[in-house]
């Protein structure tokens, strides 16, 4: 110990490569870096490094390490180092790639040690072999969820478990989880329906969630407050502390401005200067998500019949390469984009908008989600109820606790096929936005929720809410 005393402590970060795990990743370096006590390493591939490089305040220490990866070396197109650039079909070559990133990250951990550094690792949901490596080599390791605690057991126990390939109905509980009570097959993405243990996701999947028990902890980015039930499942399923230190937000232009598209935030912001207080509809569906031609064909009918205003985030259909261009003609309604663009009470973006800073403002009531773990932090911080259309991962089991146990989500769809009615969607925009005595209520508990997460991330006066005390008990853990 004589040796490491007095060096400033090392934490690298890795996360895997994909916006929805970098964002919340660079938050947490962001939040690390404020207690001016840590030297913090980000480590990824170059092409996402470089765009990190970008995403950093100017000010910030904050130290990027390029780790060596070449994507035709797995069967994938050049450049291909974020999921965000991919079709779907392709996400799991590219999860099976980082795990060549192994000897890599071996190399540079050792090299860390050798300077007689004192280091920890905060890894991503995805790379469980890296708290392997941690063991063998006694470094300290915890992995890291952006997902919240329910989400991610629901998660964790249909990968490890395939319940639904033991039973013949379309309900069934999860064997080690009893309190997420009935999940529906219309609740499984698309990976897990089609798992039967021997395919690719399967494979990998096992073998990474497995390799957790070799890690130290794990960190949510969550509030113990509405998460304990799903924070409860992995610390009696792995036997280690879950520390709860959410919400880990990243708020400046969302980490991203997308693929070159979208709108200025100022006019955006300008726009919604001119609505109402509560009036305006945000819809989108997170980064590397989008739904069906004939589903976007029917919310374009949903948006305009309803009457209410919105902004909607727009990307090709799925079948169309999601960086193509987009084709208002032949995707929505005849003449939608003319007739909202004319009447006022519409915005239509094509590929990014500024998330955070729409869910903040005051016209904004009610949000349409994939029900992305960040999208519903950014939004629950704000108080705004959310209208669920959850697509993949854990998403149809984020919806299923904001709606079942928290009360702050209507769902509308469910997946990227399921048949919609825009009269449906019409149905569930009013009463989540009209004063009705549900509406009314989601927007009453939203407003709850919104205050204990403040409550959760509140260090003054000598107070110190939940999501600090799990902070600096995992800082204390990590340190000694």
């Amino acid at each position: 110990m004589a040796e490491t005393e007095g060096k400033q402590q090392q934490v690298l970060l890795f996360p895997f490569m994909a916006q929805g795990h970098i964002i919340p990743f660079l938050a947490l370096a962001l939040h690390l870096e404020e207690r001016k006590k840590y030297k913090i390493t980000i480590l990824n591939t170059s092409l996402n490094i470089k765009k990190l490089r970008s995403s950093l305040p100017p000010t910030s220490s904050i130290n990027l390490v390029e780790i060596p990866f070449t994507p035709s070396d797995h069967g994938l197109p050049p450049n291909t180092e974020n999921t965000d650039t991919i079709p779907y079909h392709l996400v799991i070559r590219l999860i099976q790639a980082s795990t060549t990133l192994k000897p890599a990250f071996k190399n540079i951990i050792q090299n860390i040690l050798v300077q007689k550094e004192k280091l920890f690792i905060i890894a991503d949901i995805f790379f469980g072999w890296t708290a392997t490596v941690a063991k063998e080599l006694g470094v300290f390791h915890v992995v890291f969820s952006g997902c919240g605690g329910y989400g991610l057991a629901c998660y964790y126990s249909l990968w490890l478990n395939l319940p639904h390939r033991r039973v013949h109905s379309h309900e069934f509980s999860l064997p080690d989880f009893p309190e997420a009570r009935v999940i529906h097959r219309t609740q499984l993405p698309n990976n897990i329906a089609e798992a039967d243990g021997t395919d690719a996701w399967s494979l990998f999947q096992h073998k990474n969630l497995s390799e957790w028990v070799n890690s130290d902890g794990v960190l949510f980015n969550t509030v113990e407050e509405f998460d304990s039930v799903g924070l409860g499942y992995f610390k009696r399923k792995l036997g280690l502390p879950a520390w709860p230190i959410g919400p880990v937000l990243f708020s400046s232009g969302s980490g991203s401005r997308g693929k070159g598209g979208g709108i200025n935030p100022k006019l955006c912001s300008e726009w919604l200067n001119t609505k109402p207080s509560k009036s305006v509809l945000f819809v989108c569906f997170g980064s590397m998500n989008t739904i069906s031609a004939s589903q976007m064909m029917e919310l374009g009918k949903a948006l305009e019949r309803c009457g209410k205003n919105f902004i909607w985030v727009v990307r090709p259909p799925i079948g169309f390469d999601i960086n193509s261009e987009f084709r208002e003609e032949e995707w929505l309604p005849e003449g939608f984009v003319e007739r909202v663009r004319e009447s006022g009470r519409g915005l239509v973006v094509h590929d990014w908008a500024p998330q955070v800073e729409i869910l903040s403002h005051f016209a904004v009531s009610a949000f349409l989600s994939h029900c992305g773990w960040n999208s519903v932090l950014e939004s629950l911080s704000q108080g705004v109820p959310i209208l669920g259309w959850p697509m993949a991962a854990e998403q149809f089991y984020n919806c299923k606790l904001l709606e079942e146990e928290v009360g702050v989500c209507v769902e509308v769809a469910r997946g990227k096929s399921s048949e919609v009615k825009y009269e449906d969607i019409v149905a569930k925009i009013e009463l989540v936005m009209d004063e009705t005595e549900k509406g009314v209520m989601m927007r009453k508990k939203a407003g709850d929720v919104r205050d204990m997460i403040r409550d959760a991330v509140k260090d003054e006066d000598g107070f110190k809410g939940s999501s600090v005390r799990a902070m600096d008990a995992f800082l204390s853990v990590a340190e000694s």
